[in-house]
């Protein structure tokens, strides 16, 4: 019974959330085309949403750990679900993403991404993929603020392996900034490809940066190290063990 009455309150929950989503890009729609603030503000209201209509829908509370960045840094982060990116761009004042360019041509998320700033790649076309990423975050077309980037490259479920790929080093690299590693348990709460959403309190933390001007393979071995850690005791102060 337990089991079947947090199913319906995912569904409402789920369905709000879309709507929600519309709404809000109606709303914001002239904003939106002038300016990149405007994008920007209609962002964060709908995030703001989710994680408030969360928390008293389907008992899905959200614990933020660590200094949120605020100047320009490199974001490196676990990518569990959803909603792991509804919370980081909630908490970041001036965040875009790096993303699969295939968002760019889904309705109201790609318009928005696109003036948001939000890099889009081509994934599976290796070097010229990072190439044309890190030309584009160069270019000046994305604005001053907190670049993240899913080194995994895709969503990954809770206790699934993936590799970390370059392109998180090369960014590192060439932007010479200093690189916040990001560890979340999100995924436990929001299956993957699934209606339940579980109650819970869901962490996401920002750990200590890894400063700029490190060689490539040795960013890339603490940050993998940091990220995979933190989250595996994450997870497992909520009851899921690998």
């Amino acid at each position: 019974m337990k089991y079947a009455l947090q199913w319906i309150r995912s569904l409402l929950f789920n369905m709000q959330m879309y709507v929600a989503m519309l709404v809000v890009a109606i709303i914001f729609l002239i904003p939106m085309l002038i300016s990149q603030k405007g994008a920007s503000m209609a962002a964060h209201v709908y995030c703001w949403w989710v994680v408030w209509s969360a928390r008293w829908m389907i008992g899905l509370r959200v614990n933020i750990q660590g200094d949120i960045p605020q100047g320009e840094v490199l974001v490196a982060a676990k990518h569990q679900s959803f909603f792991d990116i509804i919370v980081i761009y909630n908490c970041l004042p001036r965040s875009k993403f790096i993303m699969k360019r295939q968002l760019l041509f889904t309705p109201i998320v790609g318009q928005y991404a696109y003036r948001l700033g939000c890099v889009p790649v081509n994934r599976g076309k290796g070097a010229a993929a990072i190439r044309k990423m890190v030309a584009d975050v160069a270019s000046g077309r994305v604005a001053p603020g907190q670049l993240v980037i899913y080194p995994q490259g895709t969503r990954v479920a809770p206790g699934a392996k993936r590799i970390y790929k370059m392109g998180s080093g090369v960014l590192y690299r060439e932007l010479q900034q200093d690189c916040v590693p990001v560890a979340l348990n999100t995924g436990i709460f929001w299956p993957k490809r699934s209606v339940l959403r579980k109650a819970g309190t869901a962490t996401v933390e920002f750990m200590e940066p890894i400063p700029k001007g490190k060689p490539v393979a040795e960013f890339m071995e603490l940050m993998e190290q940091a990220v995979e850690v933190r989250s595996r005791e994450l997870m497992a102060e909520v009851g899921f063990y690998e």
